[in-house]
């Protein structure tokens, strides 16, 4: 299932057009050292494929404010806890097909 998983993101990744998206342009803003065009690239073409796009632009705030995601992730609210099993999932598949 991961290997399919994997095959999956990779067929898109090189079909999808190329345009930086809201989770991209965080990452290479956030001023960490391992931020290249390369890795937030990649992280942004997997939030393509598995968040929707007001979910990458509250994502994308946790670059900003990582107490953000901590805030969500004690949240009690539902929307919140099934936000953060989605954003677990595209940690999960970016940290897989972008290392």
């Amino acid at each position: 299932m991961r290997n399919a998983t994997l095959a999956t993101l990779a067929f898109l990744a090189v079909t999808m057009p190329a345009q930086a998206g809201v989770i991209e342009q965080a990452c290479l803003n956030s001023g960490r050292n391992a931020a290249s065009p390369q890795l937030c690239g990649c992280i942004q073409q997997v939030a393509d494929l598995t968040l929707q796009g007001s979910e990458q632009r509250k994502a994308a705030r946790f670059f900003r404010d990582p107490h953000q995601a901590q805030e969500v992730r004690q949240s009690s609210r539902t929307s919140d806890r099934q936000f953060w099993d989605r954003y677990r999932a595209f940690g999960a598949a970016a940290e897989t097909y972008c290392s």
